[in-house]
């Protein structure tokens, strides 16, 4: 199996926070969030940031908030939908936009990648449009979306892994590469 070329990390809940909204002068990240990331870029993937911010549209933030803010976390790049789900645009999750985005920007394979994200409904959806592998973690919206919410996503985007946390996320992701194993299929 390919090595897997990037990793798609959505924010709230995942990276820190609570999975509401917080502005990124007030986020907190979780134990270990660096830690991971670095991890998997140093095991040779590509870091990339994707999430819905849609208060961006109602003046409570600015994208470039959010880009500063990856960019100190060390994201290679980030993809930010900052619209309304109403809006029907293609970038908010659960649509591809962000990741068919990166996939054009960075020549990437999007089989080749994998999505690390706490909510079903959107993270995995987006993943499983695209055919990347899915990782959900039980934080933020995690366990919930898995309890709680599970009818309404599993069936199209069951996770190929539930991880604890994002470092459990990271050294499933890296365990794969360096095993050469492909997730379970579909």
């Amino acid at each position: 199996m390919p090595p897997i070329q990037a990793v798609f990390v959505d924010r709230d809940g995942t990276l820190g926070g609570t999975g509401h909204f917080i502005h990124p002068r007030d986020f907190q990240l979780y134990p270990s969030s660096l830690e991971a990331l670095r991890l998997m870029k140093e095991s040779g993937m590509r870091i990339l940031a994707f999430t819905n911010q849609h208060n961006i549209s109602k003046g409570k933030a600015t994208e470039l908030d959010f880009l500063k803010e990856f960019e100190s976390y060390g994201f290679d790049a980030a993809y930010i939908c900052p619209h309304e789900p109403e809006e029907g645009c293609n970038c908010h999750k659960p649509r591809p936009g962000m990741l068919l985005k990166a996939a054009s920007e960075f020549n990437l394979d999007l089989t080749r990648c994998a999505v690390i994200g706490d909510v079903g409904s959107t993270d995995m959806l987006a993943a499983a449009a695209v055919g990347a592998r899915r990782v959900l973690v039980e934080t933020g919206w995690g366990k919930p979306s898995l309890e709680k919410y599970r009818d309404k996503w599993y069936e199209q985007a069951a996770p190929h892994y539930i991880a604890k946390d994002l470092p459990d996320a990271a050294r499933w992701l890296i365990g794969l590469n360096e095993q050469g194993q492909s997730a379970p299929a579909d």
